[in-house]
């Protein structure tokens, strides 16, 4: 019976996903919401005021009945900003909510259209070029760190490591001690017992080192209000949880293996609909 089992792997296409070709959009996730076409055609912002008053996070703030502001580094992907919208916010597709800077999670429209930052892309940090030199070519070893989350992160970080996502292949595995680690991944809003934790496990580590928020709650507290962090993340990767996925293209952008920015993404999404 095992012998006909390798022989159908042999015989049938591999189910691992190939990084290169993957798409930011995905046909069966919510993603993160967007206007639509109604909210550009003259809607306004106030349309969308009682999606502001659901969200559980408050990531749309409105700015004015022209300019509203949507931080997807608190976005939950819950969808009931689209619900509540009447039809001037939708459900994107769009996945791939992770970034080297915090700022280019927060995304200004004006009058239904999305306002670009002129200043893309944003220059790598000192830390973030000598990490990527380490790791480009080798990958990197992490210890992850529960500050206090739900668990879902863990259970995403643990399906990386299956047969369709592979994250070995690229050279990414989790060990037991951060003193063996090149990067600390954690979870969590980083509750006031965690913080000291989360502190030592980054204080034992040699440089180049990195420090990977992974989850909404991780990058922006979520439902919570964020704790103590040992220093500015390296990398941003939203989503309650993000899927194994995205988490490992966000491990692929900070070791330079991947090109992305996440506002230019989303602009060429926004841009395909017109």
């Amino acid at each position: 019976m095992n012998f006909l089992y390798e022989l159908k792997s042999f015989l049938f296409p591999k189910n691992v996903l190939n990084f290169n070709t993957a798409s930011p959009v995905h046909p069966t996730s919510r993603g993160i919401p967007i206007p639509t076409a109604k909210m550009r055609d003259g809607s306004g912002a106030g349309s969308i005021s009682k999606s502001a008053a659901v969200c559980p996070t408050k990531a749309i703030r409105i700015v004015s009945e022209s300019e509203v502001q949507f931080d997807y580094g608190k976005c939950l992907q819950c969808g009931l900003c689209t619900e509540a919208s009447n039809g001037n916010l939708r459900d994107s597709g769009f996945i791939y909510t992770f970034a080297l800077r915090r700022e280019e999670l927060k995304v200004t429209y004006v009058s239904g259209q999305m306002k670009k930052v002129t200043d893309l892309p944003f220059p790598l940090t000192e830390n973030q070029k000598r990490f990527q030199e380490l790791t480009k070519k080798r990958g990197f070893l992490y210890r992850e760190v529960a500050a206090a989350g739900n668990n879902t992160v863990e259970s995403e970080l643990n399906a990386s490591f299956n047969s369709v996502f592979d994250s070995e292949r690229e050279g990414v595995r989790c060990v037991a001690s951060p003193k063996h680690a090149d990067a600390v991944v954690f979870s969590g809003p980083v509750g006031e017992r965690m913080a000291g934790p989360l502190e030592t496990a980054w204080d034992v580590m040699s440089e180049p080192k990195a420090l990977i928020a992974c989850g909404t709650e991780a990058v922006s507290g979520g439902l919570y209000p964020m704790g103590k962090l040992p220093k500015e993340p390296d990398l941003y990767i939203s989503g309650d949880p993000p899927r194994p996925d995205v988490i490992l293209q966000g491990f692929r952008l900070l070791m330079g293996r991947f090109s992305f920015q996440f506002q230019e993404a989303l602009h060429k999404i926004l841009e395909n609909e017109k």
